[in-house]
């Protein structure tokens, strides 16, 4: 709903919810958000009266239209009537990726796909042979599972975008294990080497040690600190940059200011953490698997965030899992760095 207010003070707000169910957030989006027209949508038939009824409460000038459809003959429909939509809702239940480029063709520029998906075994690197089909990418087991599956859809995303001369510009990610979610801004024309967001994440499970590489500079992976004969687990083609827009945060925070009692506690934490952390570099450890390697307690995470800033690296608390640092640091130096906080003083 912040994201959606967001997107009305810039103007008209036409929000198309294709998954809708019974409709509440559609009514939402119409009596909280200030959308000037909802489309609600559910493929399923037996929900039409009942979203009739719910959306019944919206009267003024607000338009409603609540509709019966697959997502894939409403979409078809909006494309062949050149008709836009400012907010795209793509609530789906397993993965939503065959329907992004008729999607993202709705979107209005400047506009914003909001997609979700429950299909996490495929993404999380659970089912292999899925996460080919449905991504074009592979998916190996990986310490941060959640981003993992974050990047590899915002990495889809891109590639549609991409194919149609758009851009893309994520605005928050995050799950809490079952269901992921990101809210992408479409934009006229990519970025400048925004390509270069695009590559693989390596990771090797005999020392914890991480690589990225870009698709634009793909090279030789560096050797590996343990120097195993297991070959890296290598995860991609999928999206390396930022995950969230600080701007974009900032605005939906004053947005909730506005109005507090919209936000409850859990929410305004989220918010919290997503602003502190924009996704970037894609190099994340769990507190936990450094504690192994060390064969020590786990570092203060917050303490180890603190020592590599003061060594001149990049580093964060994940907002996407908890108990996570997000680095640029070496493998080694962050090593180094929680055992210095675990010595003694």
């Amino acid at each position: 709903m912040l994201l959606a207010r967001c997107l009305a003070d810039r103007g008209p707000l036409r929000v198309l919810d294709l998954m809708a169910g019974c409709g509440i957030r559609s009514l939402r989006y119409a009596l909280e958000a200030g959308a000037t027209e909802v489309w609600a949508n559910d493929a399923d038939a037996g929900r039409l009266e009942l979203l009739r009824a719910n959306l019944a409460q919206v009267s003024g000038d607000r338009a409603v239209s609540p509709t019966a459809l697959t997502a894939q003959r409403l979409l078809a429909a909006l494309v062949a009537a050149g008709k836009h939509r400012e907010l795209v809702d793509l609530d789906a239940f397993g993965s939503p990726v065959g329907l992004l480029p008729a999607a993202l063709e709705v979107v209005a520029l400047g506009g914003v796909l909001y997609l979700a998906s429950t299909d996490g075994r495929s993404a999380t690197g659970h089912d292999r042979g899925a996460a080919v089909r449905r991504f074009g990418a592979a998916a190996r087991a990986h310490p941060a599972s959640w981003e993992l599956a974050l990047r590899l859809q915002l990495g889809a995303v891109a590639r549609a975008a991409w194919v149609q001369g758009r851009g893309i510009r994520p605005l928050f990610s995050f799950s809490e294990g079952r269901t992921f979610r990101t809210a992408v801004q479409v934009m006229r024309l990519p970025g400048a080497a925004e390509e270069s967001n695009l590559g693989l994440l390596a990771h090797c499970h005999g020392c914890g040690d991480q690589q990225v590489r870009a698709l634009l500079r793909l090279g030789r992976w560096d050797p590996c600190l343990c120097g195993a004969e297991a070959p890296l687990a290598v995860s991609g083609p999928l999206w390396i940059g930022p995950l969230q827009d600080p701007l974009w945060l900032g605005s939906m925070a004053r947005q909730a200011a506005l109005t507090p009692c919209s936000l409850a506690g859990p929410g305004a934490r989220l918010l919290a953490r997503l602003a502190a952390d924009p996704g970037e570099p894609a190099r994340v450890w769990p507190t936990a698997l450094i504690a192994h390697q060390l064969a020590l307690g786990p570092p203060p995470l917050r303490s180890l965030v603190e020592v590599l800033r003061q060594r001149g690296h990049r580093a964060a608390v994940s907002a996407v899992m908890a108990g996570q640092l997000r680095s640029d640091a070496p493998w080694p130096a962050v090593l180094a760095a929680a055992r210095s906080l675990a010595a003694p003083a």
